[in-house]
Parts: C-alpha cells; sequence; structure tokens
C-alpha cells in the first residue's frame, strides 16, 4: 500500500507539474555557485564497470532494497521500523513534491555541456522508459539521497549487522553515483540529507506510536484467525 501510494503520488506530480505554469527555473543558480564540477569527476574515474555499477544501483538496487526492507521488517515482526520506514518514505515524497512544483532545478547533464548523463552508455532507453517516472527538473532534493540515507538510518536500528552494512554501502554508492552519473548537484544531496534526518525523526516516533503494546494486542488476534483460516484449505489440499 506503501509504494501504491508513492506510485501514485509520483504520477500525480507530473502530470501537475504539466498543467501548472512554469515557475523561475533555478538551475543557473546552482550552476553559478557549483560549476561543473561533475565533469571533472567523470573524467577522472569514467570506466564501463563503474558506470555499469553505479546505474545498476540507481535503477535496480536502490528500489530493491526498498521493497526488501518492508518485506525483512514485516517478517521480523519488527513494527516499529516496519511503520518508521512506511512514513518516512511517504514523508519524502511530500516534502519533496512542493519543491519540485515550484523550485524545478534541471540534471547537471542537462545544464552543463562538459557533464554527461553516462545512464545512457548502460540503458540507451532511459529517457524514454524511466523518465516518465521522474520529471528532468525534480532534482532539489534528490530523492535517492533523501530515500537510500532514510533506509540506511533505519538499517542501523534494525539490530541485524549484515543489514545494516549493507543499507549504508547502498547509500554511499548512491551517494557517489547522483554524481557520477552527471545528474545532481551538491545542493541537491545537502537537501536531501537534511530531508532523511527529519523524515527520520519523524517515522521513528511514527513507528513507535504503531508498536504500542495496546495495538501489537489487536493485530495478533487477527493474524491467529488468519492462520486458522489457512489452516483447513491446507490440509485438504494435503
Amino acid at each position: 500500500m506503501c509504494l501504491l501510494l508513492i506510485m501514485g503520488l509520483n504520477k500525480f506530480e507530473l502530470r501537475l507539474e504539466a498543467a501548472l505554469p512554469v515557475p523561475a527555473d533555478l538551475t543557473r543558480t546552482l550552476a553559478g555557485w557549483e560549476g561543473s564540477w561533475q565533469g571533472a569527476l567523470q573524467r577522472a574515474l569514467e570506466s564501463p564497470a563503474l558506470t555499469f555499477v553505479c546505474a545498476f544501483f540507481y535503477l535496480v538496487v536502490f528500489q530493491g532494497f526498498m521493497v526488501a526492507s518492508l518485506i525483512v521488517y514485516a517478517r521480523a515482526g519488527n513494527d516499529r521500523l516496519y511503520y518508521a520506514l512506511c512514513a518516512a518514505l511517504l514523508l519524502n515524497y511530500l516534502i519533496a513534491v512542493p519543491f519540485y512544483l515550484f523550485v524545478p532545478v534541471r540534471e547537471a547533464w542537462s545544464a552543463a555541456t562538459d557533464v554527461r548523463f553516462l545512464m545512457l552508455d548502460v540503458f540507451p532507453s532511459f529517457e524514454t522508459q524511466y523518465r516518465r517516472l521522474s520529471g528532468l527538473d525534480n532534482c532539489f532534493p534528490s530523492l535517492h539521497t533523501s530515500i537510500s540515507v532514510t533506509m540506511a538510518l533505519l538499517a542501523l536500528r534494525s539490530g541485524n549487522r549484515r543489514w545494516a552494512i549493507f543499507g549504508v554501502a547502498n547509500a554511499v554508492v548512491i551517494l557517489f553515483s547522483i554524481f557520477y552519473l552527471g545528474i545532481h548537484w551538491a545542493t541537491d544531496m545537502f537537501a536531501g540529507l537534511v530531508l532523511a534526518t527529519v523524515v527520520v525523526a519523524v517515522g521513528l516516533k511514527v513507528g513507535a506510536w504503531a508498536d504500542r503494546p495496546s495495538l501489537r494486542r489487536k493485530r495478533r488476534p487477527r493474524r491467529k484467525e488468519e492462520f486458522k483460516q489457512l489452516a483447513p484449505s491446507r490440509l485438504t489440499d494435503t
């Protein structure tokens, strides 16, 4: 349900953005004080293998880890982190959408001639298949930054050492990838870090509220009844 709400919100934002008058574009402002340092980073480190790893994490691992986090916390019975993550993901989008609508910032490669969009080297069909899910001017704040850091901060609280390590590693690779691939500005990243800090704090409070003993007792009988309903059919099938 959480992911469906996010997808619906994302689609609504893109449609609303197309219907609204075009506000002032702040891309030149960011490019003015940051320059095009992403191009220098690309020229120093570019390789087909690194480009593939960064693109794979940006498109596949990022979303896969999001879904896997919900499954891991649900299966572990960790209601606090499960609801904290759901609330944090929704808050990330709810807070970011107004910026995308009224403070548009275009991706770095589209504003600086010496910055390449390396994503196309790995996924040539990116602009036709993925772009409708993420507008060209939806840069500030960086949701890849805020969501990956959100997931890492919550993974550190899971008590699962391997999960926490992977969550932090995923966030580090994503933070590097948004610059290496030529997508984001440093300003986007810092705004994403602030956003992640805020939504995690709120999400943990929501998770603590949802994990109250009174609510846990209400959920347990429901699970027992569901199991009883499933049991006869399993015996019949056997």
